[in-house]
């Protein structure tokens, strides 16, 4: 579906590198010829899945290269940036929706509710701007963009390197753990609430453990959804990456593909399909397994 929906817009790589070198249209009829675009869509996705089934991704009409070459250059930004915001995120949502559900209806946790509604509310690329805005511009704290100071980088030390990195990487990461954790302490906040209503924790207070020890009897149930959750909620960090790469600069698949469908490169863009598709399977697996450790039960069924 991806691949015929970018073909139905309209232009094409060709038309869009002729349009701005003045091409001819006898010589860009030629070039469309060549390239396989006057083909029918149908032919065109049989021939590029035929090679995609060969490990051949084509080769990417806007960067000139192999689209391989491209995703490996680009993939490995996007799984360090995801992977530190899913894993403060998870920490996070889980920490304080738990504290929330164990204190339903108190004044404090009634104001992280709404704190946290709020955050959900915001979509990753307005709270990027923001904090662009403010920590990049008029608090210069943070780089705006990019992953090093390329004008520096090579002349610092390794230690001098690395907080450079990381100075680069806190931007774009609390743009994406910012509203992420938002996601997993409501879910968190409902869970444990209904698990500290659950009987076996009305049993356990009955026969006198502590209103703490309820709450940690109480979160080895209620942390389960969470697990399913953060499975499948890593492949949708990489819708958020598209807006919060683009605005910072990070050299990732998100800016990667926002590039590739502004000029019509189809090969890449359904590639980054295949790479969001085969992270949506993964997480999902890596969820199950997670879900099995955790909870004995499933191992015994």
């Amino acid at each position: 579906m991806a691949f015929a929906l970018l073909h139905l817009a309209p232009g094409d790589p060709i038309s869009r590198m002729a349009a701005a070198n003045g091409v001819p249209p006898e010589l860009l009829a030629q070039w469309r010829h060549q390239e396989g675009y006057d083909q029918p869509i149908a032919q065109q996705y049989l021939r590029w899945i035929g090679g995609v089934a060969r490990g051949d991704f084509g080769r990417s009409s806007s960067q000139k290269r192999p689209v391989l070459d491209v995703l490996v250059d680009r993939l490995p930004n996007t799984l360090i940036l995801m992977s530190l915001a899913l894993g403060a995120s998870v920490l996070l949502g889980a920490v304080l929706g738990a504290w929330q559900g164990a204190r339903i209806g108190r004044p404090a946790e009634r104001a992280w509710a709404f704190v946290l509604l709020m955050v959900n509310a915001v979509p990753e690329f307005w709270l990027a701007m923001g904090l662009l805005t403010v920590f990049a511009f008029r608090i210069p704290v943070f780089p705006s963009g990019g992953t090093i100071d390329v004008g520096m980088y090579d002349s610092m030390s390794t230690a001098q390197q690395l907080w450079d990195r990381l100075r680069h990487l806190v931007l774009p990461w609390a743009s994406l753990t910012m509203v992420a954790s938002a996601v997993f302490a409501r879910y968190q906040r409902e869970s444990m609430r209904d698990a500290m209503r659950e009987p076996f924790v009305q049993t356990a207070r009955a026969k006198g453990l502590s209103e703490r020890g309820a709450h940690r009897h109480a979160w080895r149930t209620a942390i389960l959804p969470l697990i399913t959750l953060s499975g499948l909620f890593f492949p949708a960090l990489l819708t958020g990456s598209v807006f919060v790469e683009r605005i910072f600069g990070w050299p990732g698949m998100g800016d990667t593909l926002v590039r590739a469908v502004s000029d019509r490169d189809y090969l890449l863009v359904s590639a980054c399909v295949i790479v969001g598709s085969a992270m949506t399977t993964v997480g999902a697996l890596l969820a199950d397994v997670a879900r099995t450790y955790a909870d004995p039960r499933l191992r015994r069924a």
